[in-house]
């Protein structure tokens, strides 16, 4: 047999490559994690499409770590989908949009953009209407876009591509302000804009996909966990306006959709409010047990997927024969699982800079310490001060966190990972971090004296309190008993005024923001309830 090829071993663990399982090639590289993360997530959404609504519009959120494999199972779930009949639209928004300031304009125009195009082979009938309202926008920005693509000669009557119109747009809005001035323009035209994409290009797509026995439409837009936490002028991050504020609008188009969501989100006290708006729970995909101890099932999984790349025709067991033409010893393997914590892209990365200094196989432990090394004191030199250290500290020793602006940064930095079980989501340090000399040491002495501040007390008296009304207010809002929804939103509003109100806002400022902040998301839900169930009631 001939020897393993490190170059073609190197461009297979590229980390940033999404894996296409309908490629023969690539499709050998995948591993099922389902068993060792908390679910048959992918299985989950199938179902629903296929077996309890096929013929209904469906709206799910899925998420996860950046870099854990979202868009690897996006791609199965695609190719899974498309066996059962369903036409398919996959994109990743990062190709269509500016990610630290994205609107809902533009992920509509996405979507309708990237379905236009994937309907060219059927010949459907251009949508006038969104035709119109998009040339109107473009005359709002002074411009003649789409005159040179609309003919293919002159006194051609054929039309230009809906796909083609939004690209065309898209190219003259990318300076900032004649952004704005086209948000400016759309933005009181949205319930307009998702009418006339429903009525002039998802429905009747749908109809004619059927036609041609297709079983119905699918849209997947992956990569909306990347846009930038950065407040819109008003002060409101750009994900809860996203998904919270405008989630409502986003589940109307009339097909099925999947969007991936920011982790964080699931964490933040906006959850009730983002569940209200979709009419779902996002799909979490976690990467590891909850057991502090070796998971031997994960661990097998993640030497496979390593071994995967280096002998895609080989079977499992065949595989881990051959260990020791890769590494060293079996040992350098396992170090190299372990290190990542189960981040599918942390280990490729380790595993590809192995191969870029080493330039031979097999791989010696020493550089595979090297590598850990560096690593370890790129992202340690990223924490900036004692504060970060110690909210570390608490969640290592905790396994949970709160809702804050630290807590968002260290999720989405991947300097905590959120790993999920049959009995829920918790949380761990990144290894990287956990081996540093200085985080050992503070651990340690924060395990031998342990201290309980006033602040903490506050902290689990307030949330532990809070947990059973939200899941209420919850239950009665999604039952729409809105009458018992507003008067569980009432109890939590009086619950938090009165914390509020014991707290000292200097001495204590950190739980009296959290304080501040569930006193505010009580005050929304009682709006809300009162709004949804039209209710005529002052009384808190």
């Amino acid at each position: 047999m001939e020897d393993l090829d490190v170059r073609k071993f190197f461009q297979a663990t590229q980390p940033s490559k999404t894996l296409n399982v309908k490629n023969q090639d690539e499709g050998k590289y995948y591993i099922d994690f389902s068993s060792v993360r908390g679910g048959q997530i992918i299985e989950e959404l199938k179902e629903i499409i296929t077996f309890l609504s096929p013929d209904e519009p469906t709206c799910n959120l899925f998420t996860g770590h950046i870099g854990c494999g979202k868009s690897t199972e996006l791609l199965r779930l695609k190719a899974e989908l498309e066996q059962e009949g369903f036409h398919v639209v996959y994109f990743e928004s990062s190709n269509n949009m500016e990610m630290e300031n994205v609107d809902i304009a533009d992920i509509l125009l996405a979507i309708a953009s990237r379905v236009s195009e994937s309907l060219q082979p059927f010949k459907i009938e251009q949508p006038k209407r969104l035709q119109a309202l998009l040339k109107e926008a473009e005359q709002c920005l002074h411009t003649e876009v789409g005159l040179e693509a609309s003919l293919t000669h002159k006194g051609s009557e054929e039309e230009i591509h809906l796909f083609l119109q939004i690209g065309k747009i898209g190219a003259k809005a990318k300076a900032p302000e004649l952004r704005s001035r086209l948000r400016e323009y759309l933005e009181p035209r949205t319930a307009q804009l998702i009418d006339v994409i429903n009525q002039e290009l998802l429905q009747p797509a749908i109809e004619n996909l059927k036609v041609e026995r297709k079983t119905g439409l699918v849209v997947i837009v992956d990569n909306l966990d990347r846009v930038d936490i950065s407040p819109k002028p008003w002060g409101r991050p750009q994900p809860e306006h996203l998904f919270v504020d405008r989630g409502e609008q986003l589940r109307k188009l009339k097909c099925h959709l999947i969007y991936t969501i920011p982790l964080a989100l699931i964490f933040s006290n906006e959850l009730a409010t983002l569940i209200q708006r979709f009419g779902v729970q996002p799909k979490v995909l976690p990467v590891q047990h909850r057991d502090g101890s070796e998971c031997k099932e994960g661990m097998d999984l993640l030497r496979q997927m390593v071994l995967a790349r280096a002998f895609p025709d080989l079977k499992a067991e065949q595989r881990i024969d051959k260990t020791e033409e890769v590494f060293d010893s079996s040992e350098t393997l396992d170090r190299l699982c372990r290190i990542s914590g189960g981040h599918v892209r942390n280990l490729l990365g380790i595993l590809n800079q192995c191969i870029i200094k080493q330039k031979k196989l097999p791989l010696e432990s020493q550089i595979i310490e090297d590598v850990i090394r560096d690593q370890k004191n790129s992202r340690v030199a990223a924490i900036k001060n004692d504060e970060e250290w110690e909210l570390l500290e608490k969640i290592a020793l905790e396994k949970k966190v709160v809702e804050n602006n630290q807590c968002r940064m260290l999720l989405r930095s991947m300097f905590v990972y959120e790993y999920r079980d049959s009995e829920g989501s918790w949380f761990d340090v990144n290894p990287l971090f956990v081996e540093k000399t200085e985080f050992k040491s503070r651990l340690k002495s924060q395990q031998q004296h342990p201290k309980q501040s006033n602040n903490e007390v506050i902290d689990f008296v307030l949330f532990d309190g809070l947990k059973k009304l939200s899941k209420n207010y919850e239950n009665f809002f999604l039952t729409k008993d809105y009458s018992s929804a507003f008067d569980a939103a009432v109890s939590g509003y009086n619950y938090c005024q009165r914390i509020v109100k014991s707290l000292d806002k200097d001495e204590q400022r950190d739980i009296y923001s959290v304080a501040i902040a569930l006193f505010e998301y009580w005050k929304i839900n009682i709006e809300q309830a009162k709004l949804y169930g039209r209710l005529d009631r002052d009384d808190f």
